[in-house]
């Protein structure tokens, strides 16, 4: 990105102040100005599709109808639920119905946390910025947006478009890369989110501890697919491809390798390369339904992968460095020592690793870190079943892949080295919120309930009801209850109150 547009370093702790101080002000606690931010964020996009589709055009060599299903489509379903959903989701709740404490009126409510940060990557800027950022402002933040500095048509364009249709107080956007990160990161935040990889979480994670900051990091990984050998091959090959292959590899939730039983491969590589064709009759260097990688440097990262793999290339493996330019490729026979299998490829390269069977698969994957998903290809619900129970993933997808993080309603997130935390509709509110509850206690219930707990004490059947029934013990068949005590509570209550009526007390607070 030309350094023309990065923020100047000085200004961003300005920045930082601006929108605290705009969060203390409370005008975004207003229900009705949140959707109306809600709703501009939506048209923020909608006025500039255009742009957008050429900004991702310049920066990712991105197909056109690639940016509108991977990117509008999913943040025109964030706005639309958010903006109809906001004033339920940031409503009082009532916990369960709890005799002893009812009379305390429990309630709780989600409140925002403050000045949340966004740190959004290169493959999806639009849906990874756009999507936190409807949840941010529905939880009633205010909310400084990082784009990728490898993006930068649509960092700029992004730039220029907040202050246009956003309150430019409450909503920033800061450009720039490494230097400007490290001054966003020493400034204290009340949330963090941030979409990327392992080794900059881990700095991200670092700077947020220091203010105790929480974090939402959603980081990908190595998604592995089981393929059953009696699975619908086209059907399999097809979804295959495409999840590999869409964006140009570079979707956190790829599919990265497959576990295919030995005597399946080479019929999954022929299906496999019907498809390749089919997909790009002219060659995917001359489609223009193919896109290209982000830079020279990621380009050269994964040609230097293929070049030391010890599989078998059967599809694609042309490069060219200078033009982005990375073939669709299949690789067989890898093996789990493989330079392929060593670190998320980011790119449009499927490795299909032979196993004996579903065991092995298992095994294998339990032997990595956890992915973001675990894909398998099979009708049989045992078969899938076996695959999921026994192994750990932020998704389980079957006969399908991505497109788990668009569906309305399903959080986006990962667990152990896949990242911590969600987003997305309701998850993405909740996310930057958090719960603040509250009780009023009316003194009359000191009288009737709870006086017990002041001394000098001495022994009290109130007290002793307070206990909760146990389930069975071990070996028993009956449980321990408290629930005849709890009724004998009970009428203790009903007859304080009445007595309370009675004595003058209680006509003074039902008159009030």
């Amino acid at each position: 990105m030309p350094t023309a547009f990065y923020t100047p370093i000085e200004e961003i702790p300005k920045i930082h102040s601006r929108a605290r101080q705009a969060y203390r002000l409370g005008k975004a606690k207003s229900i009705a100005f949140r959707k109306e931010q809600i709703s501009q964020v939506g048209y923020l996009l909608k006025d500039n599709e255009e742009r957008f589709v050429d900004a991702l055009k310049h920066d990712l060599g991105r197909p056109s109808q690639e940016t509108k299903f991977f990117d509008f489509s999913v943040v025109y379903a964030e706005v639309r639920m958010a903006y109809e959903n906001v004033e339920k989701w940031a409503g009082a709740q009532k916990p369960a119905f709890d005799l002893h404490f009812f009379a305390m009126r429990p309630r709780m409510r989600a409140e925002p946390k403050g000045a949340v940060l966004v740190i959004s990557p290169f493959n999806f800027p639009v849906f990874l910025t756009l999507s936190p950022l409807v949840g941010a402002i529905a939880a009633g933040n205010a909310v400084v947006m990082k784009p990728s500095e490898q993006t930068p048509a649509f960092s700029a364009l992004l730039a220029e478009l907040v202050p246009q249709y956003l309150d430019p107080e409450l909503y920033h956007v800061i450009n720039g890369g490494v230097p400007e990160t490290t001054k966003i990161l020493e400034l204290e935040w009340n949330h963090i989110l941030y979409t990327g990889n392992g080794r900059v979480a881990r700095i991200i994670a670092q700077a947020a501890a220091k203010h105790l900051t929480p974090l939402t990091l959603e980081l990908g990984g190595k998604n592995p697919v089981v393929v059953d050998p009696k699975c619908d091959v086209q059907l399999t090959a097809r979804r295959l491809a495409w999840g590999r292959f869409s964006n140009a590899g570079q979707i956190c939730l790829c599919p990265e390798y497959v576990l295919v039983p030995e005597g399946f491969q080479d019929t999954l590589v022929e299906a496999l390369k019907e498809v390749y064709h089919s997909f790009y009759p002219d060659g995917p260097e001359k489609s223009d339904s193919f896109g290209r990688i982000v830079s020279e440097a990621h380009t050269e990262r994964i040609k230097g992968l293929i070049e030391e793999t010890k599989g078998t290339i059967v599809l694609g493996g042309q490069t060219d460095v200078a033009q982005k330019y990375v073939a669709p490729t299949v690789v067989k026979d890898v093996r789990g020592d493989d330079a392929l299998m060593q670190e998320e490829i980011f790119g449009p390269v499927l490795a299909l690793v032979p196993v004996k069977d579903v065991d092995e698969a298992i095994e294998f994957i339990n032997q990595r870190e956890h992915p973001l998903a675990v894909y398998v290809f099979s009708s049989d619900k045992a078969f899938q079943n076996k695959v999921f129970d026994n192994t750990e993933s932020g998704a389980t997808v079957a006969n399908e892949t991505i497109i788990s993080c668009g569906v309305p309603g399903l959080p986006m997130g990962g667990v152990g080295a896949s990242g911590y935390g969600y987003y997305t509709g309701k998850h993405a509110f909740d996310e930057f919120s958090h719960l603040r509850v509250s009780i009023d206690n009316p003194a009359w219930v000191d009288k009737v309930a709870f006086g017990f707990r002041y001394p000098p004490f001495k022994p009290s059947k109130q007290l002793q009801s307070l206990g909760s029934s146990l389930p069975p013990r071990v070996g028993k068949g009956r449980a321990s209850s408290a629930n005849g005590k709890r009724w004998e509570f009970w009428l203790l209550f009903v007859a304080g109150a009445g007595a309370v009526i009675l004595t003058g007390y209680g006509r003074g607070l039902w008159s009030s």
